[in-house]
């Protein structure tokens, strides 16, 4: 059992940030990360991983991939408090993910993964009919644990913690990215409604073999000269939601999702590894700023999905790094579904002009 202790070169200035690497007997990786040295005792008792087999199939109508993943079917689905995997691995407590009895953020690679790993086949083959065209499905999964508490949210977490999870967001693009990965995904899914089944705040990484459909359309459009630092610019006072250190909440007049909003740098990044310190913080006062307001907007608990949109491998050219939140929600008690029109033909219906969102939060 590997345990290894690192100190992460891009911590903000004045601070360190340390993560300790632990790969467990079942070959899963799990890394802590936080402001001082971790040096819990590892659990004796620990969760297995499932079965990672896994297939990439190109649909030659619509010209994207799907990836087929069985052993996902039977992952945990919506577990009492006291069988939370997230939480940490108390002493006569229940067996978790994390074999220790505290942490800050924790990232681990996920039990019930939609790839098979990076650098090596599925473990299992698929069979495939002929005529359909398939890949190994090489990526890799991990399940970002955005702290120990089992309740909570972007919205609660302290200024610092985001910050902290910002940087730990940039250790993994790094080494993904360095291990093989064609493009990198870190992402949230909030609320019941999106389709969560574990409540304890938390996110995922995907790194994916290959570049989907809509990161290669957008690596294709900034490369082809889609400037859109030069229409922030011009956007910011009617369609910005609010602004800190040099980074802008916005809705995009093109919106696909009433009240979606965007957080990005008003200068041009291809990543959150290119943002300076003032950045990272303006990025992850933000992050809490746009779910508060979304909360308080819909006086409930606000389903979303947020992504983050970094560049591509090899596909940096004029690539300007965006966070996209998408919320469920059209009104306090009515839900945005994506049904016929959207699934069948991805022409999408919005209901709330992008401008009235942006005067609606810029109000909160």
């Amino acid at each position: 059992m590997d345990d290894r202790q690192h100190i992460l070169d891009h911590a903000p200035r004045g601070k360190t940030i340390h993560r300790r690497h632990l790969t467990k007997p079942d070959g899963r990786d799990v890394m802590l990360y936080g402001y001082a040295p971790h040096h819990g005792t590892v659990a004796d008792n620990m969760l297995d991983g499932g079965p990672k087999e896994a297939e990439l199939r190109y649909h030659p109508l619509r010209q994207d991939w799907s990836v087929y993943a069985s052993g996902r079917q039977n992952r945990t689905f919506k577990p009492s408090a006291a069988d939370d995997p997230l939480a940490p691995t108390l002493p006569g407590g229940n067996t978790t993910e994390i074999p220790f009895a505290d942490f800050d953020l924790a990232i681990f690679e996920n039990r019930f993964p939609s790839f098979s790993g990076l650098g090596r086949n599925s473990a299992q083959e698929m069979t495939a009919p002929d005529g359909v065209q398939t890949a190994p499905a090489t990526g890799r999964c991990e399940v970002v644990v955005y702290t120990k508490e089992g309740s909570g949210s972007l919205a609660t977490l302290s200024r610092e913690r985001r910050e902290l999870l910002v940087h730990a967001w940039i250790d993994r693009y790094r080494e993904l990215y360095a291990a093989g990965a064609a493009y990198v995904l870190p992402f949230e899914n909030r609320g019941e409604e999106v389709g969560v089944t574990l409540h304890h705040p938390h996110g995922q990484i995907y790194a994916f073999p290959i570049i989907p459909e809509v990161p290669r359309k957008a690596a294709d459009a900034f490369a082809g000269g889609y400037n859109l630092a030069a229409h922030m610019q011009k956007w910011q006072d009617t369609y910005g939601v609010a602004r800190q250190s040099g980074v802008l909440a916005f809705a995009p007049p093109f919106a696909r999702f009433p009240y979606e909003i965007w957080v990005a740098p008003m200068q041009r990044r291809a990543g959150p590894w290119d943002m300076d310190d003032a950045e990272i913080t303006g990025f992850a006062h933000l992050l809490g700023d746009v779910t508060r307001r979304y909360d308080a907007f819909f006086g409930r608990e606000c389903p979303y999905m947020l992504s983050l949109h970094a560049a591509p491998a090899g596909k940096h050219v004029g690539w300007h790094f965006t966070t996209q939140f998408y919320p469920l929600l059209r009104s306090a008690d009515k839900v945005k579904y994506l049904a016929s029109v959207e699934q069948s033909t991805g022409l999408f219906t919005v209901d709330v002009a992008p401008e009235d969102a942006a005067k609606a939060f810029r109000k909160l």
